[in-house]
Parts: structure tokens; C-alpha cells; sequence
């Protein structure tokens, strides 16, 4: 009986335990619009947009940026299709010339330096709707961070740039982001070339002491000629009578 018994038990328990690892794993899969349902989530940072008729900003998630880890910025780009609902009332707002906003939270452009600083807010930039109309949803997005890599400000430019009225078809034109993600970091500004002065100046003084000529002063130079002029005003001063002499004559 214990035998039996046993072996019900193991097995049991390892029918419980697949059960178990089968609902751990089945509820760790997320999509790009689960992970944005909190303002950061793991290694990536939620990218939101708003369009709307009355011009009043009412966010919903556009996609995430990913954040890599590594010392210098790197970030990629993920994006969900435009909904056949958000296309119509964004060319509804395209049509009144209302405008289209993105934004983004104050992060960290790395992703092992998040613990550093609290999110403080949002950065947001935005372009006319019509420009994100009648680009078909190409737009360039730019990250500016600072030079410790804290993300500073956000732009928005689409491609091309102007407003014609040019007639855009929601299924074919305004369902997928055509996006060009970019991160402009501050250039330190060169500093003074020392080692380059250094060894100018290094040259200069091993030229000079080949040509030790150039070294001499001026005396040192046209002695010959002090000594010339010196000698002729002796005799000269010498071979003339005293002032004033005369021979007295008995």
C-alpha cells in the first residue's frame, strides 16, 4: 500500500507543478500596450500622442522606447498600428487644423542608470495634424539629452513638413508609423591644444639652440664695430691742438 500510495502522490505533484509553471508562463507574455499601462516599466519608457477635436491633450500610448544598457545612450523604437477609429478622428482633426502632441517621461537614456533620479514629469512637442496626415505618418522624432545622458527635451518634425491639402486614404496611408528616432547629445566644446603648443614651443627652443647667433644680443652681435667707433674717437680727440694754445716767442 505505501508503494502505491507514493507513487500517487508524485505524481500528483508533478501534475500540480506543470499546471503552475504552464500559468507562470502564460502571464509573463505583454504586449507594447500592457507594459505602457504604467509610466515605466523594466527597460522601457512609453511613448504617447493625442489628437483631439477640442484641443484638449488626452494621451494614449503610441508605442515605447527601449532602453539599452551601456554607457552611451541607445535607444529603439516600437510602434502600434493606428486603429481604424484613431485614423478617422485624426484626419477629422487634420481637417480643422488642430494639432497632433507627443510625449515622453524625464528618464535616463540608459537603461541600467534608472534608479539614479525619480521620473519628474513629461517633456511633449507636437506638429499641425494635417503635417501628420498628408505625411503618412512619417515624422522624425529627436531626443535631447544632457551630457549625463537625462533626457531634457523632445521634437517632432514630419516628412514633408507643410500642409497642401493633398486627399490621404485612412486604410492605405494611415495604419503604420513610419518614424526616424534620433538622440542629440551636447558636443564638448575642444579644449586648448597643450600638447600640440608644448612641443611647437619644444621645436622652437632646439632651433634655437642650433643657431646660437640667433641667441646673441645686440652688443654681442656688433662688438667689433662699438670698439671701431670707440678707437676712432680717441685718435681723433688726440690729433687736435688744446683749445686756445699758443708758442710764446722772447
Amino acid at each position: 500500500m505505501a508503494r502505491p500510495l507514493q507513487f500517487k502522490i508524485a505524481v500528483v505533484s508533478t501534475v500540480l507543478f506543470a499546471l503552475c509553471t504552464n500559468f507562470v508562463c502564460c502571464n509573463n507574455g505583454r504586449r507594447v500596450g500592457d507594459v505602457m499601462d504604467t509610466e515605466f516599466s523594466g527597460f522601457s519608457v512609453p511613448l504617447e500622442h493625442s489628437f483631439e477635436v477640442d484641443d484638449v491633450a488626452k494621451f494614449q500610448v503610441r508605442g515605447a522606447l527601449v532602453l539599452k544598457a551601456g554607457r552611451e545612450p541607445s535607444v529603439s523604437l516600437t510602434q502600434n498600428q493606428l486603429s481604424e477609429e484613431d485614423r478617422a478622428k485624426l484626419k477629422e482633426v487634420a481637417a480643422v487644423d488642430g494639432l497632433y502632441r507627443i510625449r515622453v517621461p524625464r528618464v535616463f537614456l540608459q537603461a541600467d542608470r534608472q534608479t539614479e533620479r525619480q521620473m519628474e514629469g513629461y517633456l511633449t512637442a507636437f506638429v499641425r495634424a494635417c503635417a501628420m496626415v498628408e505625411s503618412h505618418l512619417s515624422d522624425v522624432i529627436t531626443l535631447h539629452s544632457d551630457v549625463s545622458g537625462y533626457l531634457i527635451g523632445v521634437s517632432i518634425v514630419t516628412l514633408p513638413g507643410a500642409c497642401r491639402g493633398t486627399e490621404v486614404e485612412d486604410e492605405v496611408d494611415l495604419e503604420v508609423f513610419n518614424t526616424t528616432l534620433s538622440i542629440l547629445a551636447p558636443v564638448n566644446a575642444p579644449g586648448p591644444e597643450t600638447a600640440l603648443f608644448l612641443e611647437r614651443m619644444e621645436q622652437e627652443t632646439e632651433k634655437k639652440g642650433k643657431n646660437p647667433q640667433e641667441q646673441k644680443s645686440f652688443f654681442a652681435k656688433y662688438w667689433y664695430l662699438i670698439l671701431g667707433g670707440a678707437i676712432f674717437l680717441m685718435i681723433s680727440n688726440s690729433a687736435q691742438p688744446p683749445a686756445g694754445g699758443g708758442s710764446e716767442q722772447s
